[in-house]
């Protein structure tokens, strides 16, 4: 009777180290070979970005993020003495229309010790008035109103008076005119050439030529740009916004004046016609006048001027000219 118990447990042994040296990769290979169908209930692994669990429940893994989540919160900026428009622009990553749409009434030359508010994304802060509603705001910057309660971690109750917004926008579409049409459909964000293909004749800032009048210091400055155009060519708005004055102004001759939706007013002088009325909303592209040499001007061209706060501005690069 030992002897039979000795040679059970002799086997019991010999089949334990055979199946422990039965290695997983030649049970898999095993299995393979055994093609059948695939059941989600007996899986356990990782297929693709979905892991497989033994209970049978999908798990998707998720993306813990390693960085600062972005602040959504208005970034309140004093100037210093050597700030400007473009300065600031750049160390925020907006553009400087940004800027002065953020801060209405905004005039130049920048004074030290002014605090600007700017949006911490390309977009505008607002602060909301009375009389503002959220479904306005939302057609005006071309969002949706969920979008901006949801940036601002914000319910519509408590949207009141004197409340600061920051409205996102998408620099690849721009905002949109009152009407909900986009205001800048050809070059969003950016200032298109009047008269497409048009040479630059003069450009902004100090100048010898005795007819300019002195400004700034300087005893000849240049207010604008000079597009040099015959008589009759097309004037195209170089950003959308609404009509806010036409006629004849001074040494501009006649003229158009565009305030456009970041609230800079685009000046059209030396016109030889208009053709489009005041408080009437122009998108970027639409005509609103033609080339003439009306008051003080020399020869058929655009004087084409951008004011910020009532002071002339460097328009920057025209996109098309």
């Amino acid at each position: 009777m030992r002897s039979y118990r000795y040679v059970s447990h002799a086997l019991v042994l010999l089949i334990a180290v055979m199946i422990s040296g039965y290695s997983a990769g030649n049970l898999n290979a095993a299995l393979a070979a055994r093609a059948g169908p695939f059941s989600a209930h007996a899986a356990d692994g990782q297929y693709g970005e979905v892991d497989l669990s033994r209970d049978s429940v999908i798990i998707k893994p998720l993306s813990i993020p390693t960085e600062a989540l972005p602040d959504h919160r208005p970034i309140s900026y004093r100037v210093s003495a050597q700030d400007t428009l473009d300065s600031i622009a750049r160390a925020f990553g907006i553009s400087f229309r940004q800027i002065i749409w953020s801060n209405p009434g905004l005039r130049l030359p920048l004074q030290p010790g002014h605090v600007l508010l700017l949006p911490p994304v390309p977009g505008v802060v607002v602060v909301f008035k009375a009389g503002d509603t959220l479904a306005g705001l939302a057609t005006a910057y071309g969002v949706d109103a969920s979008d901006i309660l949801g940036f601002n971690h914000m319910r519509a109750a408590r949207l009141v008076a004197g409340a600061k917004l920051v409205i996102p926008v998408d620099p690849s579409v721009g905002p949109n005119l009152s009407t909900g049409a986009q205001a800048d459909p050809i070059e969003p964000e950016k200032f298109m050439c009047p008269i497409p293909g048009a040479s630059i004749i003069q450009r902004f800032g100090p100048t010898s030529f005795a007819l300019e009048p002195a400004y700034g210091g300087y005893l000849h400055f240049h207010s604008g740009i000079d597009l040099l155009a015959g008589y009759g060519t097309p004037i195209l708005a170089a950003a959308g916004g609404k009509v806010t004055a036409t006629g004849y102004a001074d040494y501009f001759g006649l003229r158009v004046e565009v305030t456009d939706i970041y609230g800079l007013v685009e000046i059209y002088a030396h016109m030889e016609d208009v053709t489009v009325s005041v408080g009437q909303e122009v998108p970027q592209g639409q005509k609103v006048g033609l080339v003439g040499s009306t008051g003080l001007s020399i020869g058929s061209h655009l004087h084409f001027q951008l004011e910020v706060g009532g002071l002339p501005a460097d328009p920057g690069a025209l996109i098309g000219c």
